[in-house]
């Protein structure tokens, strides 16, 4: 079950990949599709491990993704 998510802002990216290096989880890697920018911005790969740490959001220099956990009593998925 995710713990948390990411918000990814595609067109702020500058494909640097600071998210995917830093991400403890591994959950994130740079897509092979471009943004109109033409770079590569990064894309969850695997959803179920995301801990919501926003250690991506910390390292990106572009502000173009933010990592959230969810709360606690709600996990992405359960009803209300």
């Amino acid at each position: 079950m995710p713990k948390g998510s990411v918000a990814i802002t595609t067109e702020r990216c500058k494909g640097c990949g600071f998210c995917v290096e830093f991400c403890p989880t591994h959950g994130l890697e740079l897509s092979s599709a471009f943004n109109a920018k033409g770079y590569h911005p990064p894309h969850m790969i695997s959803a179920e491990k995301c801990s919501g740490c926003n250690l991506c959001g910390m390292y990106c220099p572009d502000f173009a993704i933010f990592g959230y956990k969810y709360p606690a009593n709600k996990a992405k998925g359960e009803a209300a």
